[in-house]
This record gives C-alpha cells, structure tokens and sequence, in this order.
C-alpha cells in the first residue's frame, strides 16, 4: 500500500513571510488545527520542511 502523510497545522500563520504563507496553501491548509492528507512524495516532503515549525506530520498507510 502507498504511505500518505497526514498534515496537520498547528500554528498560526499571521505574521508569518509570504512564502511559508503559500507554501501552507500550497499543501492545502487555510485555519489552524485543519488537518490534510497527501501522497508521500518528494514534492511534499520538500514543502513540509519549509514549514516544519508550525505543522506536525504523521505517516498512515493507505
């Protein structure tokens, strides 16, 4: 089965730089405590470590 990761963000995005601020769009998340699921790819990984300080990530298996 392919591995997917559920991201969740946990933090608040005011104040934050315009980039992190699309980034977070980007994957799909708008408010605070909303929780995503994507594919586990490098495009992916590449956009959670730019963001790693306000979301959590868990792998799930799909």
């Amino acid at each position: 089965m392919a591995k997917k990761l559920e991201i969740t963000l946990t933090g608040s995005v005011i104040g934050r730089p315009q980039k992190e601020r699309v980034t977070l769009r980007t994957l799909g998340l708008k408010k605070r405590e909303q929780t995503v699921v994507h594919d586990d790819n490098s495009a992916v990984r590449g956009a959670v470590q730019k963001v790693q300080h306000i979301v959590t990530v868990k792998e799930i298996d799909a």
